[in-house]
């Protein structure tokens, strides 16, 4: 029986609720007056249950998914603004005891190169990532209780903190590693983590179990329990995800937003993000095998749908897709990408190997993250390196809170700002400046608080004379 607030996957995942939903959403894909009524509805942005919005996904009606498009892309901006924030993976090793069919790092594969990095190589990938001018990693490591324990995760975490090269810190460090106890999470908690991020893969039980036919990430309870263990272990920001095409891609969105109602409904929060990664080309492992990809343009209606569905939620997307495909999501909800990722271990700053040496998927948008910044900002977006809300406690329900009220940008777009000229300052390309300059410019006088417009000024006059880190 469907039971969002249960602490068991079977229930708050419930098949039966998933096939009815589906089922229903087919019979009504063309029933006007009702998807009408479910977009009337969105619009009081207060986002939708996973029925309504798996009607939406269904819809067929090109005047009515036209709408959905619409309103999708001005929630965004209603909670999110015309910001981008900016972040780099950050492998530290690609040692797994997992058989993840998917995944190259699959423990049966025998001809990847196997790298664990020491603290010392951790802190050379650190300054490169730096010198490129990040401020905010996303920790990615195998599954291995042997190599990757969570005693070597946490002193890779106080690593990546104690690092200051010229003007660059990571600021905040999110953490993508594998399903652990309550007791790990609070470790983690106490690290100073921002968001742990933990990608379901898939909802669908049967093919899960079968996606994961050895290794602990073999047991779906677990696996899909692993945020209600995170929560109770205090760590309040909590990131979403499935791999799209490795089932029916209407499946996975339904039981996406079902999990997101869970958490709302049990912790009184839903996730802080939700990442959409489609399955790509990597070492041994090849896409076409699997029968359940998805489309450019279905791929956009996804995000879309989920923008509506959960408007307080941010939206990522990776350099797994293209330099258009991100761009025409990025009109429909996504608020977060990564630039000039490398997704192997020792990627950003090593002689010993590649990026096809042991990355663990093909990057489709190869820019530099200098590329990167002006083509966002030539779209009129302001590229953001803030981690204030990490850093001031607005996290969690704090921080939905803040952004159910549209307050957040009070704070989030000067910060964007500060910590766009402070990139410009330190890291941008003379091109980059000159029209990084000109938006700051512009930018400033949206500000409608003048207190906080004034302050803006000061604090990037004092960036540009050298001085760092303001935040609001």
């Amino acid at each position: 029986m469907y039971n969002p607030k249960s602490e068991k996957a079977e229930e708050f995942i419930c098949e039966e609720e998933i096939l009815s939903t589906l089922d229903y959403a087919e019979k009504n894909k063309n029933n006007k007056n009702l998807i009408d009524e479910i977009i009337k509805k969105a619009e009081a942005r207060k986002g939708l249950s996973h029925k309504e919005a798996s009607v939406l996904l269904a819809c067929e009606d090109k005047e009515q998914i036209d709408k959905i498009y619409k309103l999708a892309e001005q929630i965004k901006k209603d909670f999110y603004g015309n910001r981008i924030v900016l972040f780099a993976p950050l492998y530290l090793s690609n040692y797994c005891v997992n058989g993840c069919v998917y995944c190259p790092y699959h423990a049966k594969n025998t001809h990847i190169p196997r790298k664990k990095m020491t603290q010392e190589e951790i802190k050379r990938e650190v300054i490169a990532l730096q010198d490129m001018g990040h401020k905010r990693l996303a920790l990615e490591t195998g599954e291995d209780p042997v190599n990757n324990p969570i005693e070597y995760v946490l002193e890779s975490i106080k690593t990546i903190y104690s690092i200051k090269h010229k003007n660059g810190a990571i600021r905040r460090v999110n953490v993508n590693i594998a399903a652990t106890t309550v007791e790990n999470y609070r470790k983690l908690k106490e690290a100073g983590i921002g968001t742990y991020i933990l990608f379901q893969e898939t909802y669908n039980k049967k093919s899960y179990e079968k996606l994961h036919p050895t290794g602990p990430k073999h047991n779906y309870e677990y696996h899909t329990e692993a945020m209600d263990r995170a929560m109770e272990g205090g760590i309040d920001d909590v990131g979403l995800g499935v791999l799209f095409g490795l089932e029916n891609y209407k499946y996975e969105f339904t039981a996406l937003l079902m999990h997101a109602e869970h958490l709302e409904a049990r912790f009184g929060v839903g996730p802080h993000t939700i990442s959409v990664p489609r399955i790509r080309k990597a070492d041994d492992i090849d896409p076409t095998a699997f029968d359940n990809g998805i489309d450019d343009d279905i791929f956009a209606k996804i995000v879309a749908c989920i923008r509506i569905a959960v408007p307080y939620t941010g939206m990522i997307v990776s350099t797994r897709e293209s330099e258009k495909c991100r761009e025409k999501v990025l009109h429909l909800g996504v608020s977060q990408i990564s630039g000039g990722s490398k997704t192997s271990v020792g990627g950003y700053d090593s002689s010993d190997y590649t990026e096809e040496d042991s990355s663990q998927f093909e990057v489709s948008d190869t820019r530099t993250l200098d590329e990167i910044i002006k083509w966002l900002m030539k779209m009129d977006y302001i590229p953001s390196f803030c981690t204030a809300c990490y850093r001031e406690g607005r996290t969690g329900d704090r921080f939905m809170e803040l952004c159910k009220k549209k307050q957040i940008q009070n704070c989030c777009h000067p910060n964007a700002l500060m910590t766009l000229k402070e990139y410009l300052e330190d890291y941008a390309s003379e091109e980059t400046k000159q029209i990084g300059y000109k938006l700051i410019e512009k930018e400033q006088e949206t500000i409608p608080n003048e207190r906080t417009k004034e302050i803006l000024k000061n604090n990037l006059n004092k960036i540009g004379n050298g001085e760092r880190d303001f935040r609001f």
